[in-house]
This record gives structure tokens, sequence and C-alpha cells, in this order.
């Protein structure tokens, strides 16, 4: 236990070393915004810790009998959304009967506790079976239900699967590479260059819906059009440069307008008028 304790204070001197190097140190010493945060987490995961193995040690005190129980501070209560399902598991006590007159107990009483819970990725293998039908009497003709389309075809994917990997990448800002190392976990083998070409090809199927959006908003009564930076690569040289993600939008709403609000990006490589007449027409 002592060396545990030795060990927990040195990681957090190392953790409040870097703190004080990010604010205080040279230039050539400072953390970078990415390094701080990790530094943060870092520091505020050992908080935790610590904290844990205090109201263990609290716990264990209160069975002796030696020492009332901490009852530490709640900071992670929150209000989770009305949207998500909820179960109730009932937790009766072990008396059902009063153990004065043996009466039967009732509930005078209740006190409820909400947890945030998750499933784990239950990925699993749609087998689709298309039989074959065939008349006994007259043997003319095979009847079968056509193939479904799907966004890889023939492939191994399904389009849930496709969403969740684009989702993972583009929202969550999750990896291939790193998507490829969980799957691996469950013993599914499917490198980066097959999420990329999964990737490509929904692009080309959400297109048409992008396409559409955009030619809605351009047909409409007013518009509205900005750009912001983005670093992109540039091919062959091995760095990045400064392109430009232009937004058009369009929101009725406060002035009366019935249509639902819309915001469409688009990629250009400069932010001057000949974009704007290529991206607006």
């Amino acid at each position: 236990m002592v060396i545990a304790g030795r060990e927990r204070e040195a990681r957090m001197q190392h953790l409040i070393d870097q703190m004080r190097r990010a604010q205080f140190g040279q230039r050539s010493e400072k953390l970078s915004p990415d390094q701080l945060a990790l530094a943060l987490d870092d520091l505020d995961v050992a908080r935790a810790e610590l904290l844990a193995l205090g109201e263990q040690a609290d716990n264990a005190a209160a069975r002796t009998g030696s020492k009332r129980t901490r009852k530490a501070p709640n900071g992670e209560r929150g209000s989770l959304p009305a949207h998500l399902p909820r179960i109730e598991i009932v937790i009766p006590p072990a008396e059902t009967e009063c153990p004065c007159c043996g009466g039967a107990l009732h509930v005078i009483d209740e006190d409820r506790a909400s947890r945030l819970d998750t499933i784990p990725v239950p990925y699993r293998v749609v087998v689709t079976v298309r039989p074959k039908l065939a008349c006994r009497t007259c043997s003319d003709g095979v009847f079968q239900a056509p193939a479904a389309k799907h966004i890889v075809p023939g492939g191994l994917p399904t389009e849930d699967l496709i969403a969740d990997v684009v989702v993972k990448k583009y929202a969550d800002h999750t990896p291939f590479y790193r998507q490829a190392q969980a799957l691996r976990r469950y013993g599914i083998e499917i490198d980066r260059g097959t999420m990329c070409n999964w990737a490509g090809r929904s692009a080309a199927q959400l297109r048409r819906i992008s396409d559409r959006m955009k030619n809605d908003l351009l047909s409409g009564p007013k518009v509205f059009a900005d750009e912001t930076t983005a670093k992109v690569l540039a091919p062959g040289t091995g760095k990045t440069k400064q392109g430009y993600l232009w937004a058009i939008a369009s929101d009725n709403r406060p002035h009366g307008g019935t249509d639902p609000p819309a915001v469409v990006y688009t990629y250009m490589p400069g932010r001057g008028k000949v974009w704007a007449d290529k991206l607006l027409g």
C-alpha cells in the first residue's frame, strides 16, 4: 500500500509539473493545445482514482464500525434525455413479513436512481436467403425474388455497418485504422483500404441527396453563403494547403416560413468571385 501510494503521488507530481510547464515554461517547453488537453484528462483521471480509493477505504472502515462512511460529492448526476428507453430494475427487500406481528409488508415509498447504460456493439451476420420455387406438376419455370441492390454490390457490409463506419470517421473523428483495430477485438478482419472503398461508395450515393438539397436551396427566395478555411493535402508535396469549405444555408422559420432549414457544404480551392459564381450560378 505504501508503494502504491508513492506511485500515485509521483504520478500526480508529474502531471502538476506538466501543467506548470504549459503555463509558465519557455516557448519550447509549452504544450500544444492537444497535449494540454491530454494532460488535463490524465490529471482528472488521477484525481478520480484517488477519490475512489478514498471511498473504498471509508467503506471498509464503515464495515468494521471504526469510522462513519463519508458521502462523496456526486458531480456526475445530470439530466438524461427523455427519448432514451428506460429499463426499471426493482430490488425488493429480503423481508416480506413484519418481524413484529407477521403481517404482510406493503410499499409506502421508494427511492429511484437513474444511471446511463450502454449495450456493447453487437456485430452480427445477416444471412439473406432467396428460395427458388418451381411447380411439381408442369415444371415450367423457376421463380425467385431478385437480389436486393446494395451500396457495395456483392460486398460484405450492410448499409447499417457502412453508416456506422462513416459516422465514426467524419463525425467522431475516428480514423479507419483505429476502427479496424476495434473490429479486430471481435475477431473481424477488415482493413482501412476496404473501409475507404465503403466510404467512397456511400459518398456517391449521398451525393444525390446533397445535390437535391443544393438545388432546393438555390431555388428558394433567399440564401445565405459563407466560407471557412480548411487544411487539405497537397498531392505530391507531402504538405497541406489552404482550401475553403463553402456553406449555403436557408432558414425562413423566423420570418414565418414553413420549409425546414437546410445547409449544404461544398469544398472550393478559393474564396474569390470565380468560386462563388461556380457554387451559386
